[in-house]
């Protein structure tokens, strides 16, 4: 290989050494990268030194670049989303456990994150978790009754919730439905797809029974550590996650430090079973 892949944990996570994103990248590096995505789920790039443009080219080349619900509330470059958090700072995007733009009819598939400023005194880990085996540690009673159901994610929940913002360019918060276990397009297996950013209600059920049921799965996330990956930042990372098989949560322990990143995200296909 081209690249040389040192994993963060057995089943999720992996750092990439041996390649510049700043340079054009080969096919044959491409192909290398396109399949650690795959089999590790989270790919962590150290010491990148990328302007905006290079970004957009990397994500470029897995698909076409989503534009985020709240892209004209921030301003900028609409591809690019900007994750700055201050001591005057009301939240930290992030700060739970989420899969990204869920409300979404085509979700993104993957989002690369750049970090360029880091908290001098440590913190502000992203952990990430493995949606293939979340699935799979749920008994095979509980697999077959949630491949059954569906679920409404809602971009209300978040942005209006947490954020507080209104889109400036649409009426509505974006608001779909999705199959509570999903097929991953391209290696086939099944996924966990709720997530507690953005599932408002199993469709079908009483609330009291969505609420347990989604309640259950969000505690089985959150209390299973064999699901995660801890990725420490350093300035001038990139993570590039994949989006369908994968939860995180930015952890904001470094109060009142700094920490400054930029997000591009690529869209994928319609979940389904």
């Amino acid at each position: 290989m081209s690249i040389q892949i040192n994993s963060i944990t057995p089943h999720i996570g992996a750092e990439v050494f041996g390649i510049d994103l700043g340079e054009d990248l080969s096919d044959e590096q491409f192909g290398e990268i396109r399949q650690a995505f795959l089999d590790w789920k989270v790919l962590v790039f150290r010491e990148q030194h990328i302007s905006q443009d290079a970004h957009k080219a990397f994500a470029k080349r897995f698909g076409t670049i989503h534009t985020h619900p709240l892209a004209a509330n921030y301003g900028g470059d609409p591809e690019i989303l900007r994750v700055k958090t201050t001591a005057d700072s009301p939240y930290t995007a992030g700060d739970g456990w989420h899969t990204d733009v869920t409300c979404d009819e085509l979700p993104p598939m993957g989002s690369m994150l750049y970090v360029t400023e880091t908290p001098d005194c440590g913190g502000g880990d992203t952990l990430y978790a493995d949606m293939y085996l979340a699935y799979e540690m749920l008994s095979k009673p509980m697999q077959s009754f949630l491949e059954t159901l569906t679920a409404v994610h809602d971009g209300a929940k978040p942005y209006l919730g947490s954020y507080k913002m209104q889109p400036k360019n649409a009426e509505h918060h974006p608001r779909t439905e999705h199959p509570v276990v999903i097929s991953h397009p391209e290696t086939g297996r099944k996924v966990l797809f709720v997530n507690a950013g953005f599932t408002t209600h199993i469709k079908g059920l009483r609330p009291q029974e969505s609420n347990a049921l989604l309640d259950m799965l969000y505690r089985h996330i959150e209390s299973t550590p064999k699901l995660r990956c801890h990725v420490n930042w350093q300035p001038n990372t990139l993570t590039f996650w994949d989006n369908r098989c994968t939860q995180h949560h930015a952890v904001w322990d470094y109060y009142p430090h700094s920490r400054y990143g930029e997000r591009v995200s690529i869209i994928g296909a319609r979940p389904s079973q």
